[in-house]
């Protein structure tokens, strides 16, 4: 029987987060709800490091299935984690890609460990690949993995997709061997990037440092070799988070956190503990706001909620206590008897409780200083009462900002432009929030992870490449 050519799906990225059993774990993240419902619909398996390690390689690949999503996962050995992930994915190209040069460390083991990894994902999946499978690859952690693959006879399409900003030629050109990285990516049929930004950024670099030529289509080519490149901007599983924000332990964490305010406004931020976050330019934001608003005091809370992450990354340590610091010297300065300006929790929630709490709140202050999408931004909107609901305050430099327009934009290194909109926020009239939040819903709604992966896989099957290329919310 003659089998469907675009039957299976492979995806591929550094961690595996199938989903979990009903009461087993935690919240999962953009990355992990997106890839897992891509493969409910398609047969395939997700592919990647368990996040246990071992003294020495093996490549055992460990098969499990949960929810319909079949999970394959490898062991590493402690300098693998070390030189690759801690190493060169993180203290190397994700500052770089997030335009901190001045955070990112150069060390020829980190980049010897990296491709390593690299080699030792590609020697183990590749005897899985199907002649006819699309094969999927996802992040900054699996640049050269198409190049891997090609270099043992894969012939089969193979997409990659940046899950952060490509940053501009100048910045990458700080990386040693910065031309190598850069044409592993040619490897790949197609590439995909969240915003045209990022996406003129890439090709930007490949006419200025490789000579390139990049046609107004998206086809790009170095040499004899033309790839496709275009965004595609991810959404979250909308009727999955709808579903999670009807729920009675979403109600319940909604009415939890009204009753705690007390008849206060709420101001909510959810981030992952990092400096890309733009979470102490957000509290000193915030800080501005106490100064010039004394009247407000009282009236109105922060409630940040930023679970740790890479704690053993040195910079995330330094982060963490400086965030300690100043949250703790705000609470000094302004706190009364009966009132504390800033809530800062350490701890992750789980996505009905995280539902509850945005519906709670007021405003929803989302201010990285740069983010390749930023999917809290739309879950906030996702989650609000239409007759009543909050506004978003969401940074301009995050990917989300170009398809949800009716936020009110700020720029996050600006203290007085985050508390002017908290002021503008808490003083809008309910017709205006309600016009602005039916405008973005919209686009939550209609431009969601199905309609995101959708077009992906179209462009990686061949199909309608130049219509997947064109991205209205990204233009």
């Amino acid at each position: 029987m003659e089998r469907d050519p675009v039957s299976r799906l492979i995806v591929i990225s550094n961690r595996v987060a199938a989903p979990q059993p009903e009461g087993e774990g935690g919240a999962q993240g953009g990355l992990a709800v997106a890839l897992s419902a891509a493969l409910r619909e398609y047969r395939g398996f997700w592919f990647g490091w368990s996040g246990n390690r071992i003294e020495e390689f093996t490549g055992k690949i460990d098969f499990q299935r949960h929810e319909g999503v079949t999970s394959a996962t490898i062991d590493l050995e402690e300098q693998d984690v070390e030189e690759y992930y801690n190493g060169y994915a993180n203290r190397t190209l994700w500052p770089l890609f997030h335009y901190r040069i001045d955070l990112a460390e150069y060390d020829r083991s980190f980049g010897a460990g990296y491709e390593r990894v690299n080699e030792r994902f590609a020697e183990t999946v590749y005897p899985l690949i199907e002649p006819e499978d699309l094969v999927w690859v996802h992040d900054y952690h699996l640049i050269p993995l198409g190049r891997q693959l090609r270099q043992r006879g894969v012939a089969n399409r193979i997409g990659f997709f940046l899950h952060i900003p490509w940053p501009p030629a100048r910045l990458l050109t700080t990386l040693p061997d910065h031309e190598h990285l850069a044409l592993s990516l040619l490897a790949y049929d197609v590439i995909g990037f969240h915003t045209r930004e990022w996406l003129e950024s890439f090709q930007n670099y490949v006419e200025r440092e490789l000579g390139g030529r990049c046609d107004p289509d998206g086809w790009i080519h170095v040499g004899d070799r033309s790839v496709h490149a275009a965004a595609y901007p991810i959404g979250i599983d909308y009727r999955e988070f709808s579903e999670a924000a009807a729920s009675e332990a979403a109600r319940s964490a909604c009415e939890r956190l009204r009753k705690s305010a007390d008849g206060r406004r709420t101001i909510i931020g959810v981030d992952r503990l990092d400096y890309s976050k733009g979470l102490e330019e957000r509290f000193l934001g915030y800080r501005r706001f106490l100064e010039e608003n004394a009247e407000r005091r009282g009236e109105v809370f922060l409630l940040q909620i930023a679970p740790p992450s890479r704690g053993e990354v040195h910079t995330y340590e330094t982060i963490r206590e400086t965030l300690d610091e100043l949250s703790g010297r705000i609470n000094g300065e302004f706190a009364e008897v009966d009132w504390v300006p800033i809530r800062y929790v350490n701890q992750g929630y789980g996505r009905e409780d995280l539902a509850g709490f945005y519906r709670a709140s007021n405003i929803a202050l989302i201010t990285p200083l740069r983010d390749g999408m930023n999917l809290v931004a739309k879950e906030y909107v996702a989650a609000q009462d239409p007759d009543d609901p909050g506004v978003l305050i969401l940074s301009r430099f995050a990917g989300a900002a170009l398809q949800l327009k009716d936020a009110l934009l700020v720029n996050p290194y600006s203290k007085e432009e985050i508390s002017d909109a908290i002021r503008q926020a808490l003083a809008m009239p309910r017709e205006e929030r309600v016009r602005r939040w039916r405008s973005m819903i919209e686009t939550v709604r209609s431009e969601d992870v199905v309609w995101w992966r959708r077009r992906f896989v179209a462009a990686l099957a061949g199909e309608d490449v130049e219509a997947a290329g064109s991205a209205r919310a990204a233009g």
